[in-house]
């Protein structure tokens, strides 16, 4: 499958996704980034809170197969991409999701300085309840 065209870090953000590589994906962000996971929600704050987040998610799949970009759009230091997650349960049942994300790079590294995720978190953590 080609994926959309995107900005290294924001690659790096969904190709370690798919590898379920926390320390990868973590530092796809700049040190004192923020992630929004999902929108609504406080803000996980800097590289290390974001990689304890996802590595505290990873061991609840198996396996996680990560978030797939369909589409990119970029303009200037700004890249929102559509996506698709999948992964199994640890009781085999799949769980899929979709979303938006939309990026604010930092000019200096080309990390992401502040990521936003737009899904239904509600969806996603239902599918998880046996």
């Amino acid at each position: 499958m080609t994926f959309p065209a995107m900005p290294a870090a924001v690659s790096q953000f969904f190709d370690a996704s798919q590898r379920a590589d926390a320390d990868a994906w973590a530092d796809s962000f700049a040190p004192d980034a923020l992630f929004h996971d999902p929108v609504g929600t406080e803000p996980l704050r800097g590289r290390e809170a974001i990689r304890e987040f996802i590595a505290g998610v990873l061991p609840n799949f198996a396996p996680f197969l990560g978030l797939t970009p369909l589409e990119a759009h970029t303009v200037g230091g700004f890249t929102a991409v559509s996506w698709r997650g999948a992964a199994v349960s640890l009781d085999g049942r799949p769980v899929n999701w979709s979303g938006i994300n939309v990026y604010e790079l930092d000019p200096a590294s080309g990390l992401i300085r502040e990521a936003k995720a737009y899904f239904n978190h509600a969806v996603f953590a239902a599918q998880l309840v046996a």
